[in-house]
């Protein structure tokens, strides 16, 4: 009966090892933050941050010409409401020419700026732009 017993064990032990973790449809995503289902609030330091996620997001964030933003507005992403800045801006290109002007969206999660979008069109339609003279400014 003895090894009987440790045999059980041993077959059960990884199940309950399993259910002391939970599987990840326990954790919220990252888009849910830690205010899931509730509202958003405004990024107070939205242009900071919008700075310091670019300077991440751009491979060279120096030279970047026409720098423009819209202030944050609640649009939906993923079904649920986020604040999202939009974005205009020619950045330089690896050989220093400059092409076409872009435009990215960032999306805010509990008032910080979480992630970049670069298929923008939807998110930015209708945005005001204001010049964003920073992100001209940003060195290496």
């Amino acid at each position: 009966m003895g090894r009987l017993a440790k045999r059980a064990a041993i077959l059960v032990l990884p199940l309950a090892l399993a259910a002391c973790f939970g599987s990840d449809g326990d954790r919220p995503s990252l888009m849910e933050g830690t205010q899931a289902g509730g509202p958003q609030a405004f990024p107070d330091n939205f242009r900071g941050d919008a700075l310091a996620l670019m300077r991440t997001y751009l491979n060279n964030p120096v030279g970047v010409r026409d720098a423009s933003m819209a202030d944050p507005v609640l649009r939906e992403v993923g079904g649920r409401q986020f604040y999202v800045g939009c974005l205009h801006f020619t950045p330089r290109e690896t050989d220093g020419s400059y092409k076409v002007m872009r435009e990215r969206a960032i999306v805010y999660v509990n008032g910080r700026a979480d992630r970049v979008v670069d298929r923008a069109n939807e998110l930015c339609a209708g945005a005001v732009y204001a010049p964003f003279p920073e992100l001209e400014k940003m060195a290496r």
